[in-house]
């Protein structure tokens, strides 16, 4: 098990992101997540987190475990984590921009967020997003970053 979350909030074709203010990723549009706390569940995790970073609750319904990245070096604590899809009905409402402590939140559309031309967004989503949007099976993605720039992202179904 690893430390830390990530999750995915997608409504319709908008995936909820924030814009980070703290490493890693400080400056860049990332999904919503955080640390775990010692024994706690990873999906308790990520419900906390996305209650304590947006505001919004969820149930354990809503919420997809789709796997896990790991990287072989990079600014981040630690060296995995899990990530997550949340699915929010169509019509759930959440006005943004919203600038909370942990960045700017707001809805993205899918297709920017997946384009590799797209420099503001953390550099490996859009190599595992589309997996984790439109395939049912869970992966481990590995990213190996050479410094800060990323060389490749594999993916295995475990």
């Amino acid at each position: 098990m690893y430390t830390y979350t990530l999750g995915f909030i997608k409504r319709k074709d908008e995936i909820l992101l924030v814009n980070r203010e703290k490493k890693p990723w400080k400056g860049s549009w990332n999904g919503v997540g955080g640390k775990r706390n010692p024994l706690e569940d990873i999906k308790d995790c990520i419900k906390r987190e996305i209650a304590e970073e947006t505001g919004i609750h969820v149930a354990y319904d809503q919420i997809e475990d789709k796997g896990y990245l790991t990287w072989n070096s990079f600014d981040a604590m630690g060296n995995g984590l899990h990530i997550f899809l949340i699915t929010l009905s169509d019509d759930f409402h959440f006005p943004t921009p919203l600038l909370t402590s942990e960045g700017i939140l707001d809805w993205k559309k899918i297709e920017w967020i997946n384009d590799f031309d797209n420099y503001g967004i953390a550099d490996n989503i859009p190599y595992f997003l589309p997996t984790v949007l439109f395939e049912k099976d869970r992966y481990h993605y590995h990213c190996t970053f050479k410094e800060k720039i990323l060389i490749s992202v594999t993916k295995e179904k475990i």
